[in-house]
């Protein structure tokens, strides 16, 4: 007589846990308090506390996308072998991370501080599935850099430059178009008016942003070949240029057929928006290029 296989459970799932699977819910909910309690703190003094001035205002929408993209690579993470934790690597990383949180937390140093979670997070992995996992998850990790704000000396060396090639290259574009304007240094003159274009509109932090803008899109078409991963990672550049000088000329532009308080008002905030969409699109556009200029094995 063959004994008969056990009927499998017929017991129903609980939510919560299907939809963490296959992740262990109560060992993600560890981590994430754990986490919670190193760096709730650090955001709420950078987005409201000591540390705001610093802030640009994409933060959280950074670290929304980070997790956004972990999360879907938690099947990839739970698929690789639970042999290949690296014990003591993660231990290292850990340590080092903890470390650096602590300094920077008590030496009021916020880079370090947000540095410090990258490192924690790689150990995490690292103690999850190894130099595998950390491998899975590494673009949100590095994505997860464009938090931290750029020193201070380098926004102000690199955002003259570029606020005068902006102001340049759209006053000549205003003015081969037959408007009345002219400019000097970053202060563009078109007929009554006189507008400075600020960091906000052609700084090193609206390029900082637009570069990650274009690296998410780059990881998101997932293309096999570096090569146009790559060219396309390096071309956000003047992507990020050009979007900028349109969302000054859109300024300049309203300014002088709806006058100052229309350009400094709701629509220069709006801008700002354009700028995004704008970059989008030139980034879209020319990956299209990409794919029907390049030869098939560099285009895939």
């Amino acid at each position: 007589m063959t004994p008969l296989a056990p009927a499998a459970s017929t017991r129903p799932v609980h939510p919560v846990v299907r939809w963490f699977a296959p992740l262990d819910p109560w060992a993600f909910a560890l981590v994430a308090i754990g986490l919670g309690v190193l760096y709730v703190p650090t955001y709420w003094d950078f987005l409201h506390g000591f540390w705001v001035s610093f802030s640009q205002g994409h933060e959280p929408l950074v670290l929304g996308i980070c997790g956004w993209l972990a999360w879907r690579r938690r099947e990839a993470l739970a698929a690789l072998a639970p042999e290949a934790a690296a014990p003591r690597a993660a231990a290292a990383a850990l340590v080092i991370g903890i470390l650096m949180y602590v300094f920077g937390r008590t030496q009021q140093f916020l880079r370090i501080e947000l540095l410090s979670q990258v490192v924690v997070l790689a150990g995490v992995a690292l103690a999850y599935r190894g130099w595998a996992g950390l491998r899975a998850v590494w673009f949100p990790l590095f994505f997860l850099m464009f938090v931290i704000p750029l020193p201070y000396g380098t926004v102000m060396a690199i955002t003259g430059p570029l606020k005068a090639a902006v102001s340049a290259v759209a006053t000549a574009g205003m003015s081969a178009l037959g408007y009345p304007i002219g400019r000097s240094g970053v202060v563009i003159t078109i007929g009554q008016y006189q507008l400075l274009v600020a960091e906000a509109c052609a700084g090193l932090q609206t390029m900082f942003t637009l570069e990650a803008m274009g690296l998410l899109y780059t990881n998101l078409m997932a293309y096999r070949s570096p090569v146009r991963s790559i060219i396309l990672a390096v071309m956000v550049i003047p992507v990020a240029f050009l979007a900028n000088v349109v969302r000054v000329i859109i300024l300049v532009l309203i300014t002088y057929h709806l006058g100052d308080e229309v350009g400094q008002g709701f629509v220069h905030g709006f801008a700002g928006l354009v700028l995004f969409a704008v970059a989008l699109m030139f980034i879209m556009g020319f990956d299209r290029l990409l794919g029907a200029v390049l030869p098939k094995r560099w285009a895939e």
